[in-house]
């Protein structure tokens, strides 16, 4: 039997009637994934971040150039049948405490974008937010590329992206935008003109305040929207 997925657990102070699967960055759950959790759920949400590199020792990886090499080893031993199942622990661990999955968002970062939108097109969930999520026009980590999966979206779905991210080109999101708009469920992508990659994250270089604020204001928005 493979072991259980470690999941961060943020409990709101009040009852939840909605809960939110934060999927990482590329750095594990670290401190920044954390925090988006606590913000979650001093909105009201239950917040419920899985830990996808626990195969490959969880570590929390920092952001500085040194680790990209570590950072590789870790996604590259990711594959989407385990991903789904990391994601399935959440779920179910959120259905657990009596939470529908009609009222249940997933909000992913950087790689955690990417499986956000597949999640959003294999599961039925509520509502999915991608940050920045790359794998727009060739797959990754054994998931189609999502101009593929978005067509198939179950779920109201939000995509947020900079126009300076130089991992993810303009006319990709662009591509992403009128493949999502053939989905039966409402889509929007929203463009942050002086935003590259990372632009959420407080803790990276990459960091763009206002488009952060936004960003955050709209995902809330979002989820409070379409989680009933």
């Amino acid at each position: 039997m493979a072991d259980p997925t470690p999941l961060s657990v943020h409990e709101p102070s009040t009852t939840p009637k909605a809960a939110v699967v934060v999927i990482q960055e590329a750095f594990g759950v670290n401190d920044h994934i954390e925090d988006v959790c606590r913000r979650f759920a001093d909105e009201g949400f239950l917040a419920v971040a899985p830990h996808l590199f626990h195969r490959t020792g969880d570590p929390k990886l920092s952001y500085d150039e040194q680790a990209r090499s570590e950072v590789m080893e870790h996604m590259g031993a990711l594959t989407a049948d385990n991903i789904l199942a990391d994601v399935d622990e959440a779920l179910a661990y959120i259905a657990e405490m009596g939470i529908a999955d009609a009222n249940i968002g997933v909000v992913g970062f950087c790689m955690g974008g990417t499986v956000t939108l597949a999640v959003a097109a294999v599961r039925d969930i509520g509502a999915g937010v991608t940050f920045y999520g790359g794998g727009v026009s060739a797959g990754r980590f054994g998931f189609p590329a999502g101009v593929e999966l978005a067509p198939q979206l179950r779920a109201p779905w939000l995509g947020l992206f900079g126009d300076k991210d130089m991992a993810i080109p303009v006319d990709d999101v662009e591509a992403l935008r009128a493949a999502a708009a053939t989905a039966s469920v409402p889509t929007e992508i929203v463009r942050y003109a002086d935003a590259g990659h990372g632009f959420h994250c407080d803790q990276r270089d990459s960091y763009h305040a206002e488009s952060a604020q936004d960003a955050w204001r709209r995902t809330l928005a979002w989820f409070r929207e379409y989680l009933h």
